[in-house]
């Protein structure tokens, strides 16, 4: 993506427009901190991440722009486009219960992570605009963290991190003050920038690739289908996720999937069925299989072989529908599975299809030919609302952020 392209100005200008109605205007010779990241799609590895497997993650043309200032207090004062002013003082950075789920739960989790590592935290002004639809499993509030992160980086003094260090930082706030017990991937994707494969078999230390790609050369859109259901009440089935696939993984005495030997699994399923259940065996089995074609997909995307990638893409999502079982919670709602199934109604064998990021809600990723783009994303907004389909490109950079 270029970064001067009209979308990037416009965000910049709307949290100029911001930050002056609720900070006033900067004073003569007074700089403002530029702030970017952007949000990111899961190219391929659903729920691999937080048991040491393998993920390909693509930044996206769609980010939170921020313009921040020192204020000379101990408060930070934060304006988000569309959502109540909140200020949170810097006196106290441990966890507040009251705080769970808020975008303050993430400014005190940011600047604990900061005055762990010597800086000293002191009171900003900042304005906040977004283009990453909430709830669309885009990670925003990854997005919102790294902009947190890369703002308290450059006000406050200390040293500089690099893009996995920043995303650790950012998971812990996620984790330990939001309180969304998520992978690293979300994170990671939104610092790095571009299309990346991270190995995160080191659960401290990923190792990632990069590589420029570019899906419509090859002749398909990154198309993303909000399936009109948000992730508000779905914490505990997230979560159930890595639970049941790290009980498996404990039942070996180990911590994460990826420790576990494949063949010891195979031997013992009658014993993990019996003491675990039946799911958290499948979610295991999904793990592997998944684990598998993340790496399979990658050398697709190297070599390049478009068709070889998303005949994987479409192994990929029959295993997060059966196997994982994130598509549906079952009963009569079950709106990812509808989008699944009207998606494919317009494919027609043609593309890949699979549900995207944590799953039940939020979005399908389907990379669509270019030839049927745009009746595909006029197809999919009249069955569930207008704007429902989007089409994305990859954005090569990742979180920063730098004085005017």
């Amino acid at each position: 993506m270029d970064e001067t392209c009209p979308s990037r100005q416009d965000g910049i200008e709307r949290a100029r427009q911001l930050f002056c109605q609720e900070f006033g205007e900067p004073p003569a010779g007074g700089r403002l901190l530029r702030v970017h990241a952007p949000g990111r799609s899961e190219i391929a590895g659903n729920h691999t991440d937080h048991e040491g497997g393998h993920v390909i993650a693509g930044a996206l043309d769609v980010a939170v722009y921020a313009l921040a200032r020192p204020n000379g207090t101990g408060v930070v004062r934060l304006a988000s486009d569309g959502y109540p002013a909140i200020e949170v003082s810097l006196a106290t950075l441990d966890p507040r219960e009251d705080e769970k789920n808020t975008t303050a739960a993430l400014v005190r989790g940011m600047a604990s992570r900061m005055a762990a590592d010597g800086r000293v935290p002191a009171g900003f002004d900042l304005a906040m605009t977004s283009t990453i639809p909430v709830g669309g499993g885009l990670s925003s509030s990854a997005a919102v963290e790294a902009a947190l992160g890369r703002a308290m980086e450059a006000l406050w003094e200390g040293r500089g991190y690099d893009a996995l260090e920043m995303a650790r930082m950012s998971q812990f706030a996620e984790n330990a003050y939001f309180g969304k017990p998520c992978g690293l991937m979300d994170q990671a994707s939104v610092c790095l920038g571009g299309l990346a494969f991270i190995d995160f078999a080191v659960a401290d230390q990923p190792v990632a690739k990069h590589l420029e790609f570019d899906f419509e050369d090859h002749g398909y859109a990154l198309c993303l289908v909000d399936v009109g259901s948000s992730h508000a009440d779905l914490t505990d089935a997230y979560a159930a996720m890595p639970q049941e696939m790290q009980a498996v993984a404990s039942a070996f005495g180990k911590s994460r999937l990826c420790e576990v030997d494949e063949a010891e699994f195979d031997l013992r399923v009658p014993e993990l069925r019996r003491d675990l259940g039946d799911r958290a065996v499948l979610r295991a089995i999904h793990y592997w299989h998944e684990n598998a074609l993340v790496d399979k997909r990658w050398g697709a995307l190297n070599a390049p072989d478009i068709d070889a990638f998303l005949r994987c893409t479409r192994t990929s999502g029959a295993s997060s529908a059966m196997f994982l079982q994130n598509v549906s919670c079952g009963g009569e709602s079950q709106p990812a599975m509808v989008a699944l199934g009207l998606a494919e109604r317009v494919l027609d064998g043609r593309g890949a299809t699979r549900i995207h990021g944590g799953g039940f809600g939020g979005t399908i990723q389907c990379f669509v030919p270019l030839d049927l783009a745009e009746e595909f994303s006029a197809r999919m907004d009249a069955w569930l609302g207008a704007g429902s389909c989007r089409r994305y490109r990859i954005s090569n950079r990742g979180a920063y952020a730098e004085w005017e």
